[in-house]
């Protein structure tokens, strides 16, 4: 079975934002990681291709920087790695499933995994565009999957308990946390990760250029939430610290 995940280089979840001079993120001093809800995705592909056979190709758009999520994820034991690179072009969720869906239309695959959505910019789309580019059914936000006579069994939790869904194959399948544990990388996974074969594109290798995938939405401008205020210390015994902020609540929070 050929499989292949999506993976994205995100910011670590205990990273501070700031703003720079310009008034946009800075990535300045700020860890990257692998999106944790991509991770689910690549266990889970590892976990089919040793249970049926097959291979695992983890697919990024990013540059350099996402050499290192696709590192790990060849560490943990996919067998190897596309990674396109998209020049000085904006990308948002339409532009990047546009060069997934054209580096993916150039592999074989039966099944395409990904996290439901990035802890970054948690818009929940790349992969659903994705799917809708290639013509292939999409099942979001999965924590179970069976795969079995050439179509994907998954379940997945709803406000009053869960579903099973079946497609064939091929699909796009998005991971939900729950469906499985990623692994971590061995010492060995680690030094065959080295080895392992990183295909590295453009846009132009693609057939693409900063026309074909020309950003639809923008960000304006970014601001940051105002610092949470201090909270008050009522003194007192407890009646008059409960009549004191009883007082508060109605007069000033006026939430009673």
């Amino acid at each position: 079975m050929k499989i292949a995940v999506l993976v994205k280089q995100t910011f670590d979840t205990e990273a501070k934002i700031i703003l720079d001079v310009n008034g946009k993120i800075s990535s300045s001093g700020v860890s990257l990681i692998m999106n944790p809800y991509d991770e689910f995705a690549v266990e889970e592909g590892l976990r089919i291709k040793e249970k049926e056979g097959g291979e695992v190709t983890v697919i990024s758009v990013g540059g350099q920087q996402a050499q290192d999520a696709l590192r790990q994820a060849l560490a943990m034991g996919a067998d190897k790695a596309v990674l396109v690179d998209q020049g000085e072009a904006e990308l948002d969720e339409y532009a990047t499933a546009t060069i997934l869906a054209k580096a993916i239309s150039d592999l074989e695959y039966d099944l395409i995994l990904g996290g439901f959505r990035a802890i970054d910019d948690g818009s929940a789309q790349v992969a659903g565009r994705v799917a809708e580019i290639l013509n292939i059914p999409v099942v979001n936000v999965v924590t179970g999957l069976e795969i079995e006579g050439g179509k994907a069994v998954a379940t997945r939790e709803t406000e009053s308990g869960s579903e099973v869904l079946e497609v064939p194959l091929p699909a796009v399948i998005t991971a939900q946390k729950g469906l499985n544990e990623p692994r971590y990388p061995s010492m060995k996974g680690i030094m065959k990760a080295k080895k392992k074969p990183m295909d590295k594109k453009t846009l132009a290798d693609l057939g693409l250029d900063d026309g074909k995938i020309s950003a639809k939405v923008k960000a304006l401008s970014f601001s940051l939430p105002e610092p949470r205020k201090a909270g008050k210390v009522i003194p007192g015994e407890a009646a008059e610290a409960a009549r004191e902020l009883a007082r508060l609540l109605r007069e000033e929070a006026k939430v009673i």
